[in-house]
């Protein structure tokens, strides 16, 4: 397997000067400023899909991952991906008797055919360690990093941003791991009590926090000029986790197999039903993990996409126009995850919409990087939009305490605000004949003060976690700069 950028003029060369996977796992941003992509999809037949059906979470991982990744032995892969997920490393869950399966499936309206009911789910991705489907990618990138870094003898300085949920699952996933620092960017004070302290308590020696006066959109910009910055870049090993980062998405895809086979009988299901899946995104990495699985050929019917007040995303889906806010018009939100206002993996969905045409992607995002937007109405790709599955919804704070109070009322359930969103945005979706899973992003317990807000009482939180926001909290807290970001790096880096 090769991987292109989204930027990359075709030029013919063989494939051999094409980067392998643990190429570019280690880089994030192509030199060009793209993202990177296989060349092609794996495709996946119905023979293939009937034998993975009743697979282990991490056999099918094994399954799934070896199409992305031909470059680590086998046998190594295998045992990367059988020690991250364990039942002992996804052990927060709501019920202790599911944390075998990593990923369950809780029916909220079971399906029933004698009815024409096809049924209502909830995916659960948040039973890591720290209460966010972020967990399932990173506990696995923080394993590829250290094998790849160890076999090269290399060391690696990563540079991220977050919005609430990835700076705590990467701190968490490379904490103590040899060869790795993490300095991670969030916006300063829009990121709730339980992140912050989450982030900010850790006193791992590779663990720096930074928190940027300004937006998630503001942070990620820094970002991606320190990766534009080559010298630099190459000076102080500088990669990423974020959703920019292949190997999360790669690793993401996963559970959508997971998730489809649960909904669709388990391991003597029906392979070709359809199914839909309702994403809440901000930053596009969950749901185009989502698009890449229809890609390889799993039947997804509809990828309904859900954004909060920040709703750039449903924009575009709804017009044709994508068109990313400035800091002042990016709201600070009740579901402060999908505060996000420029959706970094976007250009991947783009790269497949236009024909995989870096020209016209080249093109696009020099307007964006200046400031700007662009409009797909009037282009022959938009049209073709539906072959690609998405529709898209938007849900507000007032919509999202009625989703969490319907919820507990109707199936005894606490959802955290940014599943309400999803939930809300497919519940409108929803097709006949179709099971509807929504992907939960995050457990209760992150958001207590939206929950108390909706429904008066605290969520529980696992023991190992009560008192968490009373530790000690270490960050640095500056201006929007890159000049200040490089500074306190190199000087952290010996």
């Amino acid at each position: 397997m090769r991987y292109i950028s989204t930027r990359a003029r075709p030029t013919g060369t063989a494939d051999s000067s094409k980067p392998t996977f643990s190429e570019i796992l280690l880089g994030g941003l192509a030199p060009d400023g793209g993202l990177y992509l296989p060349e092609t999809y794996p495709r996946i037949g119905p023979s293939e899909l009937a034998e993975w059906r009743g697979l282990s979470y991490a056999d099918l991982a094994c399954a799934v991952l070896a199409r992305f990744i031909d470059d680590i032995p086998p046998e190594d892969l295998r045992a990367l991906i059988h020690r991250t997920y364990t039942p002992a490393i996804y052990s927060n869950g709501r019920n202790p008797s599911t944390a075998s399966e990593i990923t369950p499936l809780r029916w909220l309206e079971p399906p029933a055919p004698e009815r024409g009911e096809s049924g209502l789910a909830i995916l659960e991705l948040s039973n890591g360690p720290t209460l966010a489907f972020k967990d399932m990618a990173m506990q696995l990138l923080g394993n590829l990093f250290e094998y790849v870094l160890a076999s090269r003898r290399e060391e690696i300085n990563i540079l991220g941003a977050t919005s609430g949920d990835t700076g705590s699952s990467a701190e968490y996933a490379m904490r103590g791991k040899r060869g790795v620092r993490v300095f991670m960017l969030s916006p300063h004070q829009r990121m709730s009590a339980f992140q912050r302290a989450q982030m900010y308590s850790l006193q791992d020696p590779n663990i720096y926090n930074i928190a940027v006066r300004g937006t998630f959109d503001d942070a990620q910009d820094i970002v991606k000029a320190v990766s534009n910055d080559h010298a630099f870049k190459t000076r102080y090993r500088i990669g990423a986790v974020n959703s920019i980062n292949w190997a999360r998405v790669a690793a993401q895809v996963v559970y959508y197999f997971k998730g489809y086979f649960a909904a669709t009988g388990g391991a003597g299901g029906n392979d070709g039903q359809q199914v839909a899946f309702a994403v809440p995104s901000g930053n596009f990495g969950n749901i185009c993990a989502g698009h890449i699985a229809r890609m390889m050929g799993l039947p997804i019917g509809r990828l309904i996409l859900a954004t909060n007040e920040n709703d750039v995303l449903d924009e575009f889906f709804r017009s044709g126009v994508y068109r990313p806010r400035a800091t002042s018009e990016t709201a600070a939100t009740s579901s402060p995850s999908m505060d996000i206002s420029k959706a970094s993996n976007f250009e991947r969905f783009a790269f497949d919409l236009v024909g995989r045409d870096p020209e016209l992607i080249h093109r696009f995002w020099s307007e964006v990087d200046r400031g700007g937007s662009f409009d797909l109405s009037s282009e022959r790709c938009f049209a073709c939009l539906p072959d690609f599955g998405f529709v898209s919804g938007r849900s507000t704070h007032a919509d999202r305490l009625e989703t969490i109070r319907r919820t507990h009322d109707r199936y005894g359930l606490i959802i955290d605000p940014h599943t309400a969103d999803g939930l809300k945005v497919g519940s409108e979706r929803r097709t006949a004949g179709m099971p509807m899973v929504v992907l939960e992003t995050a457990l209760p317990a992150k958001f207590e003060e939206t929950i108390v807000e909706a429904l008066g009482r605290r969520p529980e939180r696992p023991a190992a976690m009560e008192g968490l926001e009373k530790l000690p909290q270490r960050v640095e807290i500056m201006d929007v700069s890159v000049d200040q970001v490089q500074r306190f790096i190199a000087q952290h880096v010996p």
